[in-house]
């Protein structure tokens, strides 16, 4: 018998070693695959096993501060195919392309897909997807969707913005609080064998999370004031465009923020103008997109421009603040100022305004005085005030896309530039921009953060998500304001914003005139900045006309714009009107209507169209009583009660 070698012992040694080792590892493979990757193999499992279509989630609406709808979500249907379960493709593509109205082709080629599942058409009403239903074709399957409907259609179109095809946030407030309103899809599971064929009737559904509702500080009757005002304004005056924006300057919440031309929120890739769509289809892609995008854009924070004469009261307030000016300082207007060598003209040259005091001098919106109240405070000294007013920085407000303004640096800031900047040229900033900074000069000196999201609530009204805003900062003194307060209501009641002037009311406010650039292309930027009441300010306004023809001053184009914005929007804030002696003199004698039997916001419209101030019951509907009655002569403004059943 052979001895076994030593070789071979090592030999077999060596291969007993390798299969202990292999044996080990295959252990240890399993041990982990039991333990370890357990749960992740048995989803994979489960999802090679099952088919999941998709339910999406009740986006969230967007409310405005009454709780008044301005983005909504319908209940629709998806209608999609199966394709390893269809039996005959050409029958079912011409079947969905004649029920849907598509292009046949096109239908078919998708139900052609070797997929999972394909999306022939999204957005299906009830009585089509009802239909698709009782059919019963094997593969065709219709599942819950959602359509975003918007149903004041172009109403605030730049503020609110729109979604895409995925429900998605595009622009505006859809974009910016997207995460809060779009909430979590949900499922629908099948089980399927291994080509994706269903093989029993048991579905798995995984409810969807609903998106919360956004409360915002958007007032739908401001709003519908401001819209109509100013599309008003831009068509009367021919106008290339137009914007007007509400706030509150004491805590900065926006109750309107309108821009004429508009679009339709529910057909946002609708151009909006008629010589364009007539071409459309023959313009490239690209400037399609273009053009689309400039349509889409809120210029209250998108653009920047020259404020022209508004910008005065920054000039005016720092001067206060700085003691180089005072209400007891006079200047001569000889219908010029020479500085570093350049002779800038007064908008009233070759007239004069001659000798004035200061408060005249905001009054006639005189270039000279500013100039000279801006060489007395310095380049330095005020290119400071400029940045506490925050024109250097963003205002903060919750919309997608704002800019910065543009000015001169302090280095740069020669005695020219000082010059034309302290009455509004040779800088540029965005409307929303000159509203902050006129804020904090008649709130007491607060810079606030203008803003539109309030809250989030759920579906039952419970509040979910609390916004908070940047604290007040306190940028002017509070006697400074007060003395700006003054000064501003006297230009609406004696200087050029005299066409602001409402019966009643204290309001203040600024006009402004801007030429564009190039200079002496004869364009222009009419504006007009308000607030009232004058002594303890709720509400401000900003009426701006880009390029308005024939006459372009701010107060004359600009002023009636707002008279008309105030006349509407004071009223229904519950502010009243407080007469003067003379005021009451004044007012005529007018006939009281009758206003019975009218619908609550019928009533409303005749009383302020008629000029009273209207107050209604806390019942509504429609009016049962009214006092004082039909028929009865009183002073116009006089305040109207009305009675709902």
């Amino acid at each position: 018998m052979n001895r076994v070698t030593v070789f071979i012992k090592k030999k077999l040694l060596f291969i007993l070693a390798v299969c202990v080792l292999a044996i080990g590892a295959l252990l240890v493979r399993v041990v982990y695959i039991q333990i370890f990757k357990a749960e992740a193999l048995q989803e994979m499992a489960y999802e090679q096993q099952t088919r999941d279509r998709l339910i999406s989630p009740k986006r969230g609406d967007i409310l405005d501060r009454n709780g008044v709808s301005i983005g909504t979500t319908q209940s629709v249907y998806a209608v999609s195919v199966i394709h390893n379960q269809v039996e005959n493709e050409e029958e079912t593509a011409k079947y969905l392309s004649n029920i849907l109205d598509l292009d046949y082709e096109d239908v078919l080629k998708k139900v052609s897909q070797k997929v999972a599942l394909v999306r022939i058409q999204t957005k299906v009403n009830d009585e089509i997807a009802q239909a698709i239903w009782n059919e019963n074709i094997q593969g065709v399957v219709v599942d819950e969707d959602i359509k975003r409907i918007y149903p004041y259609s172009n109403m605030a179109s730049h503020v609110v913005g729109f979604v895409g095809k995925d429900n998605q946030g595009i622009i505006g407030l859809e974009a910016k609080y997207d995460e809060y309103l779009k909430g979590k899809s949900g499922k629908i599971l099948t089980l399927t064998d291994s080509k994706g064929v269903e093989i029993s009737d048991y579905k798995e559904r995984i409810e969807p999370i609903n998106g919360g509702n956004l409360v915002t500080s958007l007032d739908v009757v401001i709003q519908q004031y401001a819209e109509q005002t100013i599309e008003k304004a831009v068509i009367a005056k021919k106008a290339k465009s137009g914007g007007i924006i509400v706030l509150n300057p004491q805590n900065g919440e926006i109750y309107a923020m309108a821009n004429y031309p508009n679009f339709d929120l529910n057909k946002p890739f609708e151009i909006n103008n008629y010589e364009l769509e007539q071409v459309w289809d023959a313009i490239s892609a690209e400037e399609q997109n273009k053009y689309l995008n400039g349509m889409w854009r809120n210029v209250s924070i998108n653009d920047t421009y020259e404020p022209g004469s508004t910008f005065k009261i920054v000039t005016s307030a720092a001067g206060l603040e700085e003691g180089a000016v005072t209400l007891n300082s006079t200047f001569v207007c000889t219908g010029s100022h020479t500085v570093g060598g350049r002779t800038i003209k007064c908008w009233r040259s070759p007239r004069t305004h001659g000798v004035q005091s200061f408060q005249e001098g905001v009054q006639n919106s005189c270039n000279p005085v500013f100039m000279v109240i801006a060489q007395n405070i310095g380049a330095q000294v005020f290119r400071e005030y400029l940045s506490k007013f925050g024109f250097d920085v963003k205002t903060g407000v919750d919309l997608p896309g704002e800019v910065v303004g543009i000015m001169h640096k302090a280095e740069n800031m020669g005695p020219v530039e000082l010059a034309t900047t302290s009455f509004g040229q040779s800088i540029q900033i965005t409307p929303l921009q000159l509203l902050r900074a006129a804020s904090a000069v008649v709130n007491g000196g607060y810079l606030i953060t203008p803003h539109l999201a309030k809250e989030v609530i759920d579906e039952n009204g419970n509040t979910v998500k609390t916004f908070e805003y940047d604290e007040k900062k306190q940028i002017i003194s509070k006697e400074t304001s007060d003395i700006m307060k003054g000064i501003l209501e006297s230009v609406v009641a004696e200087g050029t914003g005299n066409k602001a002037y409402i019966s009643g009311y204290r309001i203040g406010g600024k006009t402004a005139t801007s030429e564009k650039l190039p200079r002496k292309n004869n364009k222009y930027i009419a504006s007009f900045m308000t607030f009232a009441p004058a002594d303890n300010s709720q509400v401000m306004a900003l009426v701006i006309i880009d390029e308005p023809q024939g006459v372009y001053y701010g107060g004359t184009v600009a002023g009636p714009v707002m008279k008309e914005l105030l006349a509407n929007t004071l009223p229904y804030l519950g502010i009243e009107p407080v007469y003067s002696e003379e005021e009451v003199r004044e007012l005529p004698m007018i006939q009281v209507p009758d206003f019975i039997g009218r619908e609550l916001n019928e009533a409303r419209r005749l009383g302020l169209k008629e000029g009273f101030l209207v107050e209604v019951s806390e019942e509504v509907g429609e009016i049962v009583g009214q006092f004082p009655p039909a028929g009865e002569i009183v002073n116009k403004g006089s305040k109207i009660l009305l009675y709902g059943k």
